[in-house]
């Protein structure tokens, strides 16, 4: 369990990095200058849509036969890993106005989209397919889009700049890679995998 919350912790948090709701929290950040219920909104817009993803991964291996699910993972995995060497563009997350909703409001809903059909989300559905550990898994996703998106809300620009975003997502993934690489060998499995 502690594997999968530091693995998912771990492979978000660096493939986060660069990417468009990393981009968005910047904006938003930049925009309202209000960062508790960014950073709030953060919160709940990733906890429901990576349950959500998890969820879906845990229900997926109760339907797919092992030997398919493994294919599957391995593939997922070897996939989310080109995905993350894709930049993403500040265009990619405009688009957030205050309207009705208010600062966490906005900040829910744009994030919640954001990320449908995201690496991360991607990710987070194969994580817990792999591990099992729907808890472990969503818990360290979560924490995992925190502890890249806190720090772009909190100084903005300030840091934006001095990520070394190709070396982080080369990084990501790699672990990916090896990830794909032990789910398709079999190899995985012998590491609790």
């Amino acid at each position: 369990m502690l594997e999968a919350f530091t693995v998912s912790t771990g492979v978000v948090a660096l493939g986060e990095i660069g990417d468009k709701t990393q981009l968005l929290a910047l904006l938003l950040a930049a925009r309202y200058r209000r960062p508790l219920p960014i950073i709030a909104g953060i919160l709940v817009a990733t906890l429901a849509n990576h349950a959500a993803a998890g969820a879906l991964g845990t229900w997926l291996t109760r339907v797919i036969d092992p030997a398919w699910m493994r294919w599957v993972l391995g593939l997922s995995f070897l996939a989310v890993a080109v995905w993350m060497l894709v930049p993403d563009e500040a265009g990619d997350a405009e688009g957030a106005g205050s309207g009705r909703l208010g600062v966490f409001g906005v900040t829910v809903v744009a994030f919640f989209l954001a990320e449908m059909g995201d690496k991360t989300q991607v990710a987070t559905v194969a994580l817990a397919a792999q591990y099992q550990a729907f808890f472990a898994v969503v818990a360290g996703t979560t924490f995992g889009m925190m502890l890249a998106n806190v720090p772009a809300v909190l100084l903005g620009d300030r840091i934006a700049d001095r990520m070394p975003v190709r070396l982080v997502h080369g990084i990501a993934a790699a672990i990916f890679i090896v990830l794909g690489t032990l789910t398709l060998t079999g190899i995985g499995e012998s590491y609790g995998l």
